[in-house]
């Protein structure tokens, strides 16, 4: 009973790892924006209409609005999509 106690806690804590290392990867909930919507707006002002290309390609058109103290380019709808959540 005890070696299987002992190989469920490690077994656990090897599964558990991976997850708790993880930093959110791009636009998910609490992760950041990604750095192409980022890059988009560097030297631009709140309110300014930019496009940039997505890591599979598309292009996004979009506005650059302030998100946490950063500009971002947020394309249109978004807000809509992650309130609807």
């Amino acid at each position: 009973m005890q070696k299987t106690l002992m190989s469920l806690l490690i077994l656990s804590s090897v599964l558990a790892s991976p997850l708790t290392l993880a930093k959110p990867e791009r636009g998910g909930p609490g992760g950041k924006p990604p750095q192409e919507a980022i890059d988009a707006c560097s030297g631009k002002s709140e309110g300014d209409e930019v496009s940039f290309s997505t890591p599979r390609g598309d292009t996004l058109t979009a506005t650059c609005k302030t998100m946490e103290d950063e500009l971002v380019a947020v394309p249109e709808g978004h807000e809509q999509r992650q309130s609807g959540n």
